[in-house]
């Protein structure tokens, strides 16, 4: 069995809302804290935000049951928002958020790609990502969604 040294994991979601709405949330600090997925599943994660309230080099420091880390606005456009996240000696994965319209609403696609390198051992749990992470994403388009009727 080859292990993979590249992952991908992708969820896709229709949303009841223009583009325009979705990504002033996910391109905002405080935005992105009404469909966060860990914050749902850890009612006690810390969030510590840094740099702008919006736009690239806005972010935050999260701290919970799950992990602890970084995530920054590193990349944007209309449609679309690129975030660098740090997990440390776990890695630096890059999560996107990307938005198309369709009628009245929206598709949503989030995503998360990671190197995984040489390690054997990273390249095994690479097998158990899509599953691991896949979950969290379907959380937060869920609460994407909710986010956007508020």
């Amino acid at each position: 069995m080859l292990l993979p040294r590249k992952v991908h994991v992708e969820r896709k979601a229709k949303v009841n809302a223009k583009p325009g709405d979705i990504m002033a949330l996910a391109t905002s600090n405080e935005g992105y804290q009404k469909f966060n997925p860990f914050a749902t599943k850890d009612p006690n994660l810390k969030i510590s935000t840094y740099g702008p309230d919006s736009g690239i080099g806005s972010g935050f420091e999260f701290h919970g049951k799950e992990g602890k880390g970084t995530q920054t606005i590193a990349a944007m456009s209309e449609n679309r928002v690129e975030y660098a996240i740090d997990l440390g000696r776990m890695g630096k994965p890059t999560q996107a958020i990307e938005v198309s319209p369709d009628g009245d609403q929206s598709n949503v696609v989030w995503s998360m790609d990671m190197d995984l390198g040489y390690n054997p051992v990273a390249r095994i749990f690479g097998l158990f990502m899509d599953k691991m992470l896949g979950g969290n994403f379907e959380i937060g388009l869920t609460n994407l969604n909710t986010a956007t009727r508020a």
